[in-house]
């Protein structure tokens, strides 16, 4: 079956968010090391990790998108973690803005 413009366009705005992604989670992680140094930068540590989680979500949805990998665990689990964390690192970073975690 040949592949139609959308099909490409698609595919394409797949592996570009996969890209960029990656390149993401390399800056989070890179970030990491900052955010241990300085105690105000503390509820950062959970969003970076979030979007780390972000980073494999977009790499296992273009998998899907291709149909090399599929799993129902992809669109629900993932995400679930990912908005854990969110709510997680926002909750702590107001205690670090009330001056609750010194």
């Amino acid at each position: 079956m040949p592949l139609t413009f959308y099909d490409w366009i698609y595919g394409s705005a797949q592996i570009g968010a996969v890209v960029l992604s990656i390149v993401a989670a390399v800056i989070a992680i890179s970030m990491l090391r900052i955010s241990h140094q300085q105690k105000r930068l503390r509820g950062w540590r959970t969003l970076l990790m979030a979007l780390v989680f972000f980073m494999l979500e977009e790499v296992f949805g273009a998998l899907q998108t291709f149909g090399i990998y599929s799993n129902p665990w992809l669109t629900h689990v993932i995400p679930s973690v990912i908005l854990g964390l969110l709510i997680f690192a926002l909750i702590n970073q107001l205690n670090v803005a009330r001056g609750w975690l010194e």
